[in-house]
């Protein structure tokens, strides 16, 4: 049974998941999203080897395994990817990711049996087909991945941001007050989006989605209008990266002693 606060959306044969959070000790807190449209899943940046087993578990008993059609895979990164052998392994569904990464990936130890289930998704993103919904695989390159998407669920209107909207150390799963909450968010943005450019480039083609829910791959879900609204204001104005690091670019005056 999924608690209450973990289900994001459900409308019957359409729901979003917040999966149970596997993940402790000196891990980077991940959320793993989980959507199902009339008994087919997709779970979104499923992560590494310490929460693969209790996540695939989760995930037979709400669908049955045979019933897992997309893996998600939103950049290269190890909290996202690295147990993607495992879940190819013993599920038979197809893992989608940035065509820029696909030659990286295997180096997580993907077996040659099921390396060919990882499909490339253009630059550009697709349009993909769960259930009896279209899904948009959205471009979102250079936050913070060259190579990086993200999806939106026209249903439920959660837009998927994996490390955008991102927050670290907060103790609670939905955002209630967002001045209060900007101080999560600030530095990881700051310090792993490389430039202004980009995210005002992205703020335009989301505000042409309607989106009722950001649900990041890290921290709190920005759940309301409001709160969405908030956020895409605050990232059009933010200045991050190179934009605010060029003092960086020196020659190091110290001595690292670990």
């Amino acid at each position: 049974m999924v608690p209450e606060e973990r289900k994001i959306f459900d409308n019957g044969t359409h729901q979003n998941i917040l999966l149970e959070d596997y993940g402790h000790g000196k891990m980077v807190q991940a959320n793993v999203h989980f959507i199902v449209d009339n008994g087919q899943g997709m779970i979104l940046d499923p992560g590494g080897h310490k929460v693969f087993k209790h996540l695939l578990s989760e995930i037979g008993g709400m669908i049955g395994i045979d019933n897992l059609k997309y893996i998600f895979l939103s950049h290269q990164d190890p909290d996202i990817v690295a147990a993607i052998n495992g879940w190819l392994m013993t599920t038979k569904a197809t893992a989608l990711s940035p065509v820029l990464w696909i030659r990286f990936i295997p180096h997580f130890g993907v077996d040659k049996l099921v390396i060919d289930r990882i499909k490339g998704v253009p630059d550009e993103g697709t349009i993909i087909k769960l259930g009896s919904t279209e899904l948009y695989i959205l471009p979102a390159h250079f936050m913070h991945a060259p190579g990086n998407l993200q999806v939106y669920d026209p249903v439920s209107k959660v837009l998927y941001s994996g490390d955008l909207g991102a927050s670290l150390g907060q103790d609670y799963i939905y955002v209630e007050n967002f001045d209060e909450h900007i101080k999560y968010m600030e530095g990881f943005h700051k310090r792993y989006i490389p430039t202004s450019k980009v995210l005002k480039a992205w703020v335009k083609m989301a505000r042409e989605l309607d989106i009722e829910t950001i649900a990041p791959q890290h921290g709190a879900i920005m759940k309301g209008k409001d709160v969405v609204n908030r956020f895409l204001d605050w990232l059009d104005d933010l200045q991050c990266g190179i934009d605010i690091m060029e003092d960086v670019y020196r020659l190091p005056t110290k001595s690292f002693e670990g």
